[in-house]
């Protein structure tokens, strides 16, 4: 008999997965987009906890309709309703928020903060986004580039622009794949975790399938907006830049975005632009997640 793949207790970071693991997740959430109420029983009368400190579109009513797919109540939390702006500790949180809820989302600024939890929680935690991390994303891009070409194994991504959470997920999903990532950041801007990293972003370009990009200035980073927008101003990805990509790459950005500043229009709404697909799968790639962290199981 063949084991099944190993389900991590907590998803903090892609390298929480190894490859069999990110292969049945992937499985499953195609099988799950393929039958969006096809699981509605699944983990019906649990609750899902989606604590955010940050602001958040995509992966707020991501998660909120994943859980309700699934069967589970979606339990939205912004700090100033919970006690720990009047000094409780997040400890205490996890413990008590693991006594009502199946597992824990959480969307927040510093990497600790979701390492802490975890380390107190006895349900499953979900990092939804840090500074370091950005694994939901990552999970959501290969599902995508997996829809469009069929494959995942040699394929070759080029991330241009900051190596920061979206990047340092991205270099940790292709290891795993079998993607080769090549991520094109100024000096002093690279990734957090090691990889294929170069100046140049006609270099990083050059045969790739995907051009990616991802804001300059992300929350929290206000201040340096003007120094930012000059360093990274060769980092634009233009009609120009996607010319020296291969002949059927594709244009990816995890959203949102700003014209005119690390994409132009004519790129991002442009035929070659799957930034919607993206946007979609994190849907049915977090519902997978849920079910695997929460059931122990990737069967369908």
């Amino acid at each position: 008999m063949i084991a099944a793949p190993p389900i991590p207790r907590h998803f903090l970071r892609i390298s929480d997965l190894d490859a069999e693991s990110l292969t049945a997740l992937l499985d499953l959430a195609e099988v799950m987009r393929a039958r969006p109420h096809g699981f509605v029983d699944a983990l019906r009368g649990d609750t899902l906890v989606c604590f955010f400190e940050k602001p958040s579109t995509r992966t707020r009513v991501s998660f909120a309709a994943a859980a309700e797919r699934l069967g589970m109540m979606p339990l939205l939390l912004r700090p100033d309703e919970l006690q720990l702006g009047r000094g409780e500790t997040i400890e205490d949180t996890a413990r008590t928020l693991s006594g009502y809820a199946a597992a824990i989302v959480v969307r927040t600024f510093a990497h600790e903060t979701v390492e802490q939890l975890a380390g107190a929680a006895t349900v499953p935690v979900i990092n939804a986004l840090t500074d370091a991390h950005h694994p939901c994303q990552a999970l959501a891009d290969l599902l995508t580039l997996r829809e469009r070409f069929g494959r995942l194994e040699g394929l070759r991504v080029a991330f241009v622009g900051a190596g920061n959470n979206v990047a340092s997920s991205l270099l940790e999903a292709g290891a795993l794949a079998g993607v080769e990532v090549v991520v094109a950041s100024p000096p002093g801007y690279e990734p957090r975790v090691p990889g294929h990293v170069v100046t140049d972003p006609y270099e990083a370009v050059a045969g790739a399938d995907a051009v990616y990009t991802d804001v300059w200035v992300s929350m929290g980073e206000e201040d340096e907006r003007e120094r930012r927008l000059a360093t990274f101003e060769p980092y634009r990805v233009d009609a120009r830049l996607m010319a020296a990509a291969g002949e059927d790459a594709v244009f990816m950005h995890c959203l949102p975005a700003h014209r005119g500043e690390e994409v132009t229009a004519e790129v991002i709404d442009g035929p070659r632009s799957i930034v919607w697909q993206q946007a979609e799968n994190r849907l049915p790639t977090e519902e997978a997640l849920v079910l695997a962290l929460v059931a122990r199981r990737w069967e369908a």
